[in-house]
């Protein structure tokens, strides 16, 4: 790192503006004044410098929202809290391509997926919106004697602490910012080092929208010192993750500490099951993209392919002859449907994933290192095919998050199955045959938490994506809030 070369301020304008933690409605500086650089990783440049916090801003944050959660924000009622939201919606749907180019320079994202992602976003702000008005208890029947009403009601539980990951923070910043902001919570996000922009972008268009302050605060850090900070603070309520399954360990320790509500959201290694009849026209383009698509790095990334061995080596052929046909580059470019992962340290992490493969028997199809000539200064992975990996490869069962695609033969369902499950799954999982009953079955049986058939990757904010902590979907919006009985004696006798 060199904290004396000049930020690429000209790259977008936010970039001109006084970056340091959001807190409390103020930008500001780390208690320690130290700071980091933000790198683009197609071009290795810097773009920020960031505050570099620690337990102390951690703490002023967490104190902040605190403050905030006890004071006037606890007073604002369903529909004015439906309103902030939906002026929140439209000052994103106004600035969103900035925002888009934003997510492109700082992680490097093609921007025509990010550019893509605009109603998706919009829709998760909307479906959040509705659910100020749809927190409800309920009335239950019960077997006391005399006249005893008893029910269930719902609020808010309070600071909630957000650890995000680097894959997508356009989109992920929003399941905890909108799940806060509908049910009365408060937050304290700590963004990835190499991916905080886009998060301190959101905290300043919220203020613009009227959010209060404290309501949403944003502390830049490093994962070890900030990160585990805000896990193991004592007046954080619930602890909110999603990214690599060692990293939501780590979290899950740090906050053991406090017997406090846990949402983590490990990532994984999803499966795509190919069976014989699929129609590969268009499993084998679903199989590529579902890695290829944001670099590898997504919670529900296809990475394991089991296809069944009677069509193997027309699959892996087919797999082959298209990963070559990627289009990798800087995402800014919009002809690019690949572009590179995030930093020095992850390319060289995948890439010795891939050397090691090769040492244990995969057979390298395609691709496996880094791309030079001018995408040289960047962090570009080549679109990588193994063949002949066993389930029993270091590759088969690591998490790699890279442009990496590992293609496993089954014999039947059952074989299928009980190496998926044995490998264990992550967020998702996909089938692709002709035959319901054998896609049901699939579907029942994979351990995931979000499964799709003959397609990858589609997702509805109603419906979310269940597994260790919803992300999405009604129980989503239950994870911010805390659930109480109530007894109310009506006047009867009542026994002594």
């Amino acid at each position: 790192m060199n904290l004396h070369a000049e930020p690429d301020a000209a790259a977008h304008p936010f970039l001109s503006s006084k970056l340091g933690h959001a807190i409390d409605g103020y930008v500001v500086p780390s208690a320690s004044g130290k700071v980091f650089e933000t790198l683009n990783p197609a071009t290795g440049q810097v773009l920020a410098h960031l505050a570099e916090g620690d337990a102390t801003d951690v703490d002023k944050a967490v104190r902040a929202a605190r403050a905030a959660f006890e004071g006037p924000w606890s007073t604002w009622t369903p529909y004015q809290r439906l309103a902030l939201l939906m002026r929140v919606h439209d000052l994103v749907e106004a600035r969103f391509d900035e925002m888009a180019r934003l997510e492109t320079l700082d992680v490097g994202s093609p921007i025509t997926r990010a550019r893509n992602l605009k109603n998706f976003v919009l829709q998760t702000i909307a479906y959040f919106a509705t659910q100020t008005v749809n927190v409800a208890g309920e009335t239950l029947p019960n077997n006391l004697p005399g006249s005893v009403m008893t029910m269930t009601v719902k609020a808010p539980i309070g600071v909630v602490g957000g650890i995000l990951t680097w894959n997508s923070p356009l989109v992920g910043q929003w399941h905890l910012v909108g799940g806060a902001l509908a049910t009365g919570c408060t937050v304290v996000l700590k963004p990835c080092e190499y991916a905080s922009l886009s998060v301190l972008y959101m905290a300043n268009l919220l203020l613009e929208a009227g959010v209060p302050d404290g309501v949403v605060n944003v502390v830049t850090g490093y994962g070890p010192v900030a990160g585990a900070a805000l896990a193991a603070h004592p007046d954080v309520d619930r602890i909110m993750f999603s990214g690599s399954v060692g990293t939501g360990r780590r979290i899950v320790e740090a906050s053991a500490g406090k017997m406090k509500a846990k949402q983590v959201g490990p990532g994984g290694k999803s499966p795509n099951i190919v069976f014989a009849d699929a129609d590969l026209d268009a499993a084998v383009p679903g199989a590529a993209m579902a890695v290829f698509n944001n670099s590898g790095r997504t919670c529900t990334a296809g990475t394991r392919v089991f296809v069944q061995r009677s069509i193997y080596h027309e699959f892996v052929e087919r797999l082959t002859a298209l990963s070559k046909t990627v289009r990798v580059g800087n995402g800014l470019d919009p002809d690019v449907q690949m572009g590179p992962v995030i930093s020095q340290q992850q390319l060289d992490h995948v890439t010795e994933y891939v050397q090691s493969a090769v040492l244990e028997g995969a057979t390298l199809a395609t691709g496996g290192g880094r791309l030079h000539g001018e995408l040289a200064n960047g962090y570009f992975v080549q679109p990588t095919v193994l063949s002949n990996v066993t389930p029993a490869m270091t590759i088969a069962r690591a998490e790699i998050s890279g442009p990496v695609i590992m293609v496993l033969p089954f014999d039947d369902a059952d074989d299928a199955l009980r190496m998926t499950n044995a490998i264990g799954c992550g967020h998702g999982g996909a089938v692709w045959t002709r035959d319901v009953t054998t896609a049901m079955k699939m579907a029942h049986a994979i351990q995931a938490g979000c499964m799709w058939v003959n397609c990858h990757g589609l997702l509805d904010n109603a419906v979310g994506i269940n597994g260790y902590g919803a992300n999405g979907g009604p129980s989503h919006v239950d994870a911010f809030l805390h659930q109480k009985s109530v007894y109310i004696n009506l006047g009867g006798p009542l026994p002594l």
